[in-house]
């Protein structure tokens, strides 16, 4: 239990910080849109909530890094699979659970949630949003994968009463 937990935050970590060099730093440097995740972080806690307190939007945006994004992959994205389509790779399911995860960010969240343009009207950030959130699954994946974790909803070694 202890290895999963430091797995899972591990692969949070990791993946949250090539996210957010890739759409902070390497994105604009390369002449492509900045990200700015924080701010949209504060535009939903203010639709939401009325207000945006001090260093709230920023610390949401590193808890849904850290741990809910992680679980999505981890609980959801790849047991499904596994259930689904099981000899498909891994790093299928993290492009694919990538794209799943911009378009909560930039329609969920962005459009219904905070009121903002659907997808920001496909501006330049949109793509680098898209580039962004495929990166994080690729690595949060490849912790897990390589650390050997799997969960799957179907009950093993469990015996059975007759």
């Amino acid at each position: 239990m202890k290895h999963t937990v430091f797995t899972l935050l591990s692969a949070g970590a990791l993946a949250t910080i090539a996210f957010d060099v890739y759409g902070q730093g390497v994105s604009p440097a390369i002449g492509m849109a900045q990200l700015a995740p924080v701010g949209l972080a504060t535009s939903t806690l203010q639709t939401v909530f009325g207000s945006s307190p001090a260093g709230l939007a920023y610390l949401l945006h590193m808890i849904t890094g850290l741990v809910f994004y992680v679980l999505g992959y981890y609980l959801v994205a790849r047991p499904l699979q596994r259930s689904v389509l099981p000899r498909l790779h891994w790093s299928v399911t993290a492009v694919l659970y990538g794209i799943a995860l911009w378009v909560f960010a930039l329609y969920i969240m962005a459009h219904l949630v905070a009121g903002l343009p659907p997808f920001l009207n496909f501006t330049g950030i949109t793509y680098v949003a898209l580039y962004g959130h495929i990166l994080y699954a690729i690595v949060a994946a490849w912790v897990i994968e390589a650390q050997g974790l799997s969960f799957s909803f179907t009950r093993r070694n469990v015996p059975t009463t007759r």
